[in-house]
């Protein structure tokens, strides 16, 4: 897991993005619980699919098996990762992230192979930013294939909800058409394989992982603000793991065995596979309103366009060259606020004021 840039971004939500949110959340929540419903998953126990990587003393598994709270304290973090190594799949958790100060503290939920191909590696990262008490996590998607960190494909976000307050499924779809990520069914990221990207593009057989750890030297505000153990323990919660799609020997894929030809053409066909008009529709809207950085929009680091870069005018007005929110997109998300009875909370809005990087 690699950090190429550091970076700081700072908004309140607008009048705009704020009557646009309380408009359309009902849609978007309505969306997602549909979506989610209509994606049949089948989920399965902790040791039907995981085992521990590190600090087990720090793995707590649930009595019935079907969830692990991962811990960070002064001994060590903790992370459990994947039996198997996966040719491709959907894999799925629900996730409910540390509270209050947690400032340093990384959550990753993500697929790799560095264990195996330490030189020329794929990955695919879901990772949670913590941050000071106050202010709300963040998080970020990346693609990495064949040990292309110098060309990491990264993008951040800030949610439309607290993800500290209850679970939410975090989801990564991976085939050899395409990379989908969801977030509680919305599809908020889709990476379609581009023969120009070549190696570039993850190919060969992930495990999956799941970490707390501490990233005082980066993770909060390029490193200015470290973890604080005296707000120890920090605890992510995962339930309803999802491991689908063909299981391998990491060296053995060019078997390409009956059976594994089968569950891809499955995967293939599963409803998570294409991104359906309504789920364009959520997607524009959590693009446009909660991605902070984009790779594709970052002339700076990328003078030529990387070639699964699909420019979006709608967000393209929204960033600087750099890839970072222009300041009219800040001013913009700040100026307009909608009115309410004085000392009544907006959670909505509290939770996304002043996010920094």
């Amino acid at each position: 897991m690699t950090d190429p840039f550091k970076f700081s971004s700072s908004f309140s939500l607008s009048k705009t993005s704020s009557s646009i949110i309380i408009l359309f959340l009902p849609l978007i929540l309505a969306f997602s619980v549909a979506n989610a419903a209509a994606f049949k998953l089948s989920t399965i126990s902790f040791d039907d699919g995981y085992t521990p990587l590190f600090a087990d003393f720090n793995i707590h598994r649930s009595s019935d098996g079907r969830s692990a709270n991962l811990v960070l304290n002064r001994h060590a973090g903790s992370g459990f990762i994947s039996s198997k190594y996966y040719d491709y799949g959907f894999f799925s958790a629900k996730i409910k992230l540390p509270t209050n100060y947690t400032a340093g503290v990384v959550v990753a939920f993500y697929a790799s192979n560095g264990d195996v191909f330490e030189k020329d590696h794929d990955e695919l990262d879901i990772e949670f930013l913590g941050n000071i008490e106050g202010k709300p996590w963040r998080f970020q998607t990346n693609v990495y294939g064949n040990g292309s960190t110098s060309r990491g494909r990264e993008e951040r976000y800030h949610l439309w909800f607290d993800p500290t307050n209850d679970f939410h499924q975090y989801s990564i779809f991976w085939t050899s058409k395409k990379i989908i990520f969801y977030v509680d069914g919305v599809p908020i990221r889709e990476v379609t394989h581009n023969e120009a990207m070549g190696g570039d593009y993850p190919s060969k057989p992930m495990s999956l992982y799941a970490t707390i750890w501490d990233a005082s030297s980066w993770a909060t505000m390029g490193g200015r603000y470290s973890v604080r153990y005296e707000y120890e323990p920090f605890i992510s919660k995962f339930t309803d793991f999802v491991l689908e799609g063909c299981a391998v020997y990491p060296l053995e894929q060019l078997l390409d065995s009956l059976d594994c030809r089968e569950k891809k053409a499955k995967l293939q066909l599963a409803e998570y596979a294409d991104i359906t008009p309504e789920g364009r529709q959520a997607m524009k809207w959590f693009r446009e309103r909660y991605i902070y950085y984009s790779y594709c929009y970052d002339t700076l680091r990328y003078p030529v366009l990387l070639p699964e870069c699909v420019i979006i005018p709608s967000e393209q007005v929204l960033f600087k060259e750099s890839g970072r929110l222009k300041f009219e997109a800040l001013t913009r998300r700040r100026s307009r606020r909608p009115r309410r009875v004085p000392g009544q909370r907006n959670p909505i809005r509290e939770s996304y004021r002043q996010a920094d990087t």
